[in-house]
């Protein structure tokens, strides 16, 4: 597996006359979904590669992991509402955050003996190499 370096912010590299001379500053929002995107990391081990996801504020019943057509699928959804109610004004608050990431892995992932784990903020999957030509059907993840 070969990594590619990404830029995470791809207005960085921009002067600030083009950065904001643009009709798409705020309709394209690609790059602000960009900021939004936890952090990964991706190593390749001897019998296996590890992905580690900084999402700190979710729990583990917030994230859904899925292989499917040779792509594992995260993505987690989490929302708080505060209601507080006095005599002269109510405050009500809300947030809701949500990610999706999707990966294609490469052909030698042996997708029944994936594990994931959350702690601290970082969820981490172990994927297993595979030997051979084996097909993968799709699969949910648990999350321990």
């Amino acid at each position: 597996m070969s990594l590619i370096k990404f830029n995470r912010r791809p207005w960085a590299n921009l002067l600030p006359q083009e950065f904001f001379n643009t009709n798409e500053f705020f309709t394209d929002r690609r790059w602000w979904d960009i900021m939004e995107e936890p952090a990964m990391n991706i190593k390749e081990l001897k019998d296996g590669f590890e992905i580690e996801l900084a999402a700190p504020g979710y729990s583990k019943k917030d994230f859904e992991i899925e292989i499917d057509n040779g792509c594992l699928n995260i993505s987690a959804q989490n929302s708080s509402s505060k209601e507080r109610e006095e005599e002269n004004y109510s405050r009500r608050e809300f947030s809701y955050t949500s990610f999706k990431k999707s990966l294609q892995l490469p052909e030698n992932v042996l997708d029944e003996e994936i594990k994931a784990t959350y702690k601290d903020g970082i969820l981490t999957c172990i994927l297993s190499k595979k030997e051979g030509n084996k097909t993968n059907k799709p699969k949910k993840i648990e999350i321990s």
